[in-house]
């Protein structure tokens, strides 16, 4: 595939999700990771890099409390990182070249396309969670009498550290599912066919609402996993992202090739 080549209008026909594509999904993500580590480690780093900064910011300042809560939804931006992954997987998959100038060429040439578009959607949803997590934090702690991180670290462990920790968590996932559910299929249709970005969207939320259990499980997998890949200073994230990103590609390829099977 070249940066030229037109891609497929439309929306594919998409079967229905099972248990089982979750696990297939991961075995086949694990084997592009394996094939292509150097990507994966690039697509991370990004992402890597970004909760750094921000776990650095919030060190030195010793005041922002309330990036804590940000850092922690930092991942929002997680499918930024997975539309490179999305396309090493499809060369892959059709035995094409993995040259740095074809991969790093189609993902710039997706500014021509729709892709931006969602990914605005994902940006504004991170930003507004950032100011949420700032507006959480004054709520609960506002009046808590704080030096520097380093040395009033324990307020969190107070009754409203703890309840701001829990709401602040709550609020969080709900917009963690909100992302989740319109991407998970949208962002590997926008790179895989012509359609606009609020048909990618909708397409997705039917996916997860015609497949609820499966579907739900997998934003959990999702969401537990990248929780502990976080801990260890993000670095976790070098393997969970692309693992991950490769999943997710052969999730979406695996319910394109049930819809074309119950086609025929």
């Amino acid at each position: 595939m070249t940066m030229q080549e037109t891609k497929p209008h439309g929306v594919p026909e998409l079967g229905p999700v099972t248990f089982s594509m979750l696990g297939a999904a991961l075995r086949r993500g694990w084997a592009d990771m394996r094939r292509a580590p150097g990507y994966g480690v690039i697509f991370a780093g990004a992402c890597v890099a970004v909760g750094l900064v921000m776990l650095a910011v919030t060190w030195a300042t010793g005041q922002t409390y309330w990036m804590i809560l940000a850092g922690l939804g930092f991942p929002l931006v997680g499918p930024f990182a997975a539309v490179g992954l999305y396309e090493v997987s499809h060369r892959l998959e059709q035995g094409q070249s993995l040259a740095p100038a074809a991969i790093f060429g189609v993902v710039f040439h997706q500014s021509r396309r729709q892709l931006p578009s969602l990914c605005s959607i994902i940006i504004m949803v991170f930003l507004f969670w950032v100011f949420l997590a700032h507006m959480i934090f004054a709520l609960f702690l506002g009046l808590a009498p704080m030096t520097n991180i380093s040395t009033s670290f324990e307020v969190f462990l107070t009754p409203e550290g703890l309840s701001m920790l829990a709401f602040g968590t709550l609020v969080g996932a709900g917009f963690a599912l909100l992302i989740y559910t319109i991407t998970v299929i949208g962002l590997p249709l926008l790179l895989d066919r012509e359609v606009d970005f609020v048909t990618a969207m909708i397409v997705s939320v039917q996916t997860v609402l015609a497949s609820p259990g499966p579907m739900l499980a997998w934003a959990a997998c999702i969401a537990v996993v990248t929780f502990v890949a976080m801990l260890p200073a993000f670095l976790g994230l070098f393997v969970v992202l692309p693992l991950l990103g490769h999943a997710s590609w052969h999730l979406y390829r695996q319910i394109c090739a049930a819809g074309a099977a119950e086609a025929a």
